[in-house]
C-alpha cells in the first residue's frame, strides 16, 4: 500500500495529469500528437497481423504513406489533406519524445507571452509552411530527380520549430538552462538548431530539414508581422492575404484601431500618461513581488514598453 500511495501521489505524475487536466492549447496539440501515434501503430500492427504489404518504394504503412505529405504534385492534388496531416505524424517512439518535449518546452514559454490561438496558428502555418518548402524544394533542385517521385515527409518538427524560432525572436534574451549546456539564450538556441538543419541537409533526410527551415521561417515572419501591428494577419479563422503583400509598401502612421482616423496630441498625451501610470504599477509589482508575479498581459505591457526605449 506505502508503494501504490507513493506513486499516487507523487509530485512529478501529479504535475503532468494537472498540466493536461487544464486542456490548453498546448496540452491538446500534445495530446493529439500521441493520440494519432497510438492510432497508428495500432493500425500498423494490424496490417502485420494480416500480411498486408505496403504499396509504396519506402516500405511504410499504407496508412502512414496515405497521410504523409508527398513531394510528388500529382500524388499531392490526390492527397491534398496529407500537408496539414502530416504534422501530426511520427516515425518512432524517440521521434515524438523529442518533438513533444521541445514542443512542451517551447510552448510554456510561449504561453506565458503570446495567446494560445497564436500557438495554435504558429503551429499549424508553421507546418504548412514546412511542407510547401520540402515540396518547392524536391521539385526545383535537380538533386532530388531520383526521389522526388516516392518522396514523402512527415513529423511535427516543422511546427515545433515554427513555435521555438517564434518565441525567441518576441523574447529574443529570455535564459534556459539545458542539461549539459547550462544557461543559454533562446535567440542563441533558436539560430544553433537553424545552423544545424541546414548543415545537415546534405548529410540525410535533406526533406525534413528543409521543412524544418520553413517552419523556422514562418515563426521569424510571424513575429516580425505581429510587431508591425498585423496581429490578426494570419488568423486561421480570417486570412488577411492582402495586407500581406501590401507591409513592405504601407507605412506606419499614427491612427486608431478602431476608426483609422488621425489622433489628435492631446490625445496622444493622454494615452501615453495612461500607458506610463500601468508600468510604474508593474515595476512597482515586481520589487514587492518578482517578476514571476506578472500575469500574461503585465508581461506583454512591459516587454512592448521596453521596445520602444
Amino acid at each position: 500500500m506505502k508503494n501504490f500511495k507513493s506513486y499516487r501521489y507523487n509530485p512529478y505524475v501529479n504535475k503532468i495529469l494537472f498540466f493536461f487536466k487544464k486542456k490548453t492549447i498546448l496540452s491538446q496539440l500534445i495530446l493529439i500528437n500521441i493520440a494519432v501515434f497510438i492510432l497508428i501503430n495500432f493500425a500498423n500492427l494490424f496490417f502485420w497481423l494480416f500480411r498486408v504489404q505496403p504499396n509504396n518504394a519506402l516500405g511504410i504503412s499504407p496508412l502512414t504513406y496515405w497521410l504523409s505529405v508527398p513531394s510528388n504534385l500529382h500524388l499531392l492534388i490526390q492527397r491534398p489533406w496529407s500537408i496539414f496531416t502530416y504534422m501530426f505524424l511520427h516515425e518512432n517512439f524517440f521521434h515524438i519524445f523529442f518533438n513533444m518535449l521541445v514542443l512542451y518546452f517551447s510552448g510554456k514559454i510561449f504561453l506565458e507571452y503570446l495567446s494560445g490561438k497564436q500557438l495554435l496558428n504558429t503551429y499549424i502555418i508553421g507546418g504548412i509552411t514546412g511542407a510547401v518548402f520540402y515540396i518547392v524544394s524536391f521539385n526545383i533542385f535537380p538533386i532530388f530527380e531520383a526521389s522526388v517521385n516516392y518522396s514523402v515527409a512527415l513529423g511535427a518538427s516543422a511546427s515545433v520549430l515554427a513555435i521555438l524560432v517564434a518565441i525567441a525572436t518576441y523574447i529574443p534574451d529570455y535564459s534556459v538552462i539545458l542539461v549539459l549546456f547550462g544557461r543559454i539564450k533562446l535567440k542563441h538556441l533558436a539560430i544553433i538548431l537553424v545552423v544545424i538543419d541546414i548543415l545537415s541537409i546534405s548529410r540525410g533526410n535533406p526533406g525534413g530539414h528543409i521543412a524544418h527551415l520553413g517552419g523556422a521561417l514562418w515563426g521569424y515572419l510571424s513575429i516580425v508581422l505581429l510587431q508591425n501591428g498585423y496581429n490578426n494577419l494570419f488568423n486561421l479563422n480570417n486570412l488577411h492575404f492582402t495586407k500581406f503583400l501590401n507591409i513592405f509598401t504601407k507605412k506606419k502612421s499614427n491612427f486608431s484601431n478602431n476608426n483609422q482616423r488621425p489622433i489628435s496630441d492631446e490625445e496622444y498625451n493622454r494615452r501615453k500618461v495612461k500607458n506610463q501610470k500601468k508600468i510604474d504599477k508593474i515595476l512597482d509589482k515586481i520589487s514587492k513581488s518578482g517578476y514571476q508575479s506578472l500575469t500574461k498581459e503585465e508581461k506583454e505591457l512591459l516587454f512592448k514598453a521596453s521596445n520602444k526605449h
